[in-house]
């Protein structure tokens, strides 16, 4: 009792007034409208379109003194205890409300929001945590809201992340630092994160895991502010550790002095003002970077310094992820309500596989005109030319069929890919378009079949021709008869000697019905390439301009595939809701900021 009383004449005696001015004494109004929009993106979850927002991390190890930062800063109280307190990511909202007598608490978590007060909020968050992260001692990346609405603290909005922790105790994973590890790493790693690093002052600096941490993502520390606690605990040295700057805290140093035991809020501030007057040692400190007001204050400037910097950038992020989302929403398949509204759907997709398939098998077919007047590609064998017709032609009769054969596969193939890839968007049809291409394919090839096969019977039934080009072939071959003849004198012709024993009138008649078979076969392989060519082009043409629309319509009507388009497929209805979901929340998210630009320009800032 002698303490309390003693403590309350040293109030009155610093402040002569019953009361401590708030921790940001001088709250410039143009930094709530920036931290409302900010928290109202986050309460929109725009960071879960790949936005970052400014954000201050708290990160410290075990035992650093985080709980009792944040409790001076927002005068509330936070669990407290053996190992790892904090087990989720803790979103701490402060406003400061001059008209609030009994502050306001609100939990939000889990789509819940839950009103607590300051006598029983150390017991909601437990219960909210236990809630997210399970009873045991485990931790989830899944954040809980604590929003503080209280006269006299900071305009701050901060994330207090679970402490860094190397052994686990017992009840704790095994791969905790791991955990823990992750889970700072994402929320300092992105370049608009305020790192706000607690240091004990009884450490070694370069020894805290979060400043090995902090430095891997900010090596500069051009956005890191360390605030040392427990200095009255050791004080020796502590100036020489805040000015030498070891580790690069580049947005400085603050030391705070920790609440002892039930001291009050307002005792401990008061404690702490004296502590840093008094002190030998740390008296010897500027001023201007100890105690928890200076400490607000700076977390303050920096918040509204860092978002007053990231806003352009966030307009842009939010308006091109918008434009993205707008876009491939509207490159979806409609979603259809309708048979007349379906049916003009499959004529719209036959009409494009058609004009695919004008491009495509038309040009490649057309490349068998060029071998008029020579050959098909492997269509025969020249050793063929050395047997009479009738052989000649028994030769090559299962050739035409083969290379049929291996063209419709090759335009199956092509059908089949165009077909599909135009029917992607609605996959209640591609089985129905699939079985009508089976039937539509295997009657052209056997239309086809059929066809060659006749082509190579008729040229079996006569020796019949009207093309001109017979008789000159034929006279050019027969005008070599006497240069034949006479090579029959020539020896070293091994191939012909056969002939030389023969009566010359038998080897005249011989060689002028060679000339004649030559001069014919040729006229044979002109007729069955133009006719297999003239043929394919007209399938492929009909196949195309017809047969396709045909039989892909007559298998949708017979299998109800057009009202089956009606009812949208699961996996695309939740893409479509996604997507939905996706342009309310940065159209929100775009007014959140375009509000805040406006009214930013209207105060002339």
């Amino acid at each position: 009792m002698n303490r309390s009383c003693s403590t309350k004449k040293t109030m009155k005696m610093i402040n002569n007034e019953d009361d401590l001015v708030p921790l940001v004494s001088s709250f410039n109004d143009k930094i709530r409208p920036l931290l409302d929009a900010v928290d109202r993106l986050r309460h929109l979850n725009v960071m879960q379109e790949g936005i970052n927002l400014p954000t201050i991390v708290v990160v410290g190890d075990q035992s650093s003194g985080k709980s009792s930062v944040l409790e001076s800063l927002a005068g509330i109280s936070l669990p407290r205890g053996q190992g790892i307190c904090t087990r989720v990511p803790l979103v701490m909202r402060l406003q400061n409300d001059p008209t609030k007598v009994i502050p306001e608490l609100l939990l939000e978590y889990c789509g819940k929001s839950v009103m607590t007060t300051e006598q029983s909020i150390t017991d909601a968050i437990v219960a909210a945590t236990d809630e997210i992260a399970g009873s045991g001692k485990g931790i989830s990346n899944v954040p809980l809201t604590l929003v503080v609405k209280k006269k006299g603290v900071p305009d701050l909005t901060m994330v207090d992340l679970p402490g860094i922790t190397r052994v686990p105790v017992h009840g704790q994973p095994e791969d905790i630092y791991d955990q823990i590890h992750a889970i700072i790493m994402e929320y300092i790693s992105p370049k608009e994160s305020i790192v706000l690093n607690v240091l004990s002052a009884t450490v070694d600096f370069p020894t805290c895991e979060s400043i090995r941490m902090s430095q891997q993502v900010d090596r500069t520390g051009e956005r890191t502010l360390a605030v040392v606690t427990k200095s009255d605990r050791s004080p020796e040295g502590l100036l020489e550790k805040v000015t030498a700057d070891d580790v690069n805290i580049g947005l400085g140093y603050v030391c705070v002095r920790n609440r002892i035991n039930d001291e009050t809020y307002d005792e401990a501030r008061n404690q702490e003002s004296i502590l840093f007057k008094s002190h030998p040692l740390l008296s010897m400190i500027d001023k201007s970077i100890v105690g928890v007001p200076v400490l607000a204050q700076k977390l303050v400037d920096i918040q509204a310094s860092s978002i007053a910097r990231c806003l352009p950038d966030i307009i842009k992020q939010i308006n091109k992820k918008l434009t993205s989302n707008i876009s491939e929403l509207h490159q979806m398949p409609q979603n259809l309500t309708s048979v007349s509204d379906a049916t003009r759907v499959v004529m719209n997709v036959l009409g494009r596989a058609k004009e695919s398939l004008r491009k495509i098998l038309i040009r490649e077919i057309s490349i068998l005109e060029e071998s008029k007047g020579i050959t098909l590609p492997n269509f025969i064998s020249r050793s063929a030319f050395l047997t009479i017709l009738q052989k000649k032609i028994k030769k090559i009769e299962h050739t035409p069929p083969e290379f049929i054969c291996k063209l419709w596969s090759y335009i199956e193939n092509i059908v089949r890919r165009v077909v599909k890839s135009n029917c992607e968007d609605y996959p209640q049809i591609q089985i129905c378009t699939a079985k009508a291409l089976d039937v539509l394919i295997d009657t052209l090839r056997e239309k086809s079949l059929q066809h060659v096969r006749e082509m190579v019977d008729m040229e079996k039934t006569a020796d019949y021709t009207t093309n001109p080009d017979y008789t000159k072939t034929f006279a050019s071959l027969i005008s070599e008869q006497e240069e034949f003849m006479a090579s029959l004198g020539n020896h070293s012709e091994a191939s012909r000697d056969h002939l030389r024993n023969q009566n010359s009138v038998i080897v005249k008649q011989a060689f002028y019905m060679r000339m004649q078979l030559s001069a014919y076969w040729k006229s044979v392989i002109l007729r069955l390439v133009d006719g297999v060519a003239l043929y394919l082009l007209y399938s492929v043409k009909n196949l195309v301009e017809a047969q396709l629309e045909k039989f892909i319509l007559d298998e949708l009507i017979g299998r109800s595939g057009i009202e089956k388009m009606l009812h949208e497929t699961p996996a695309t209805a939740r893409k479509r809701d996604r997507l939905k979901h996706k342009v309310k929340l940065l159209k929100d998210s775009n007014a959140v900021v375009v509000n805040l630009m406006d009214r930013l320009i209207i105060n002339g800032d």
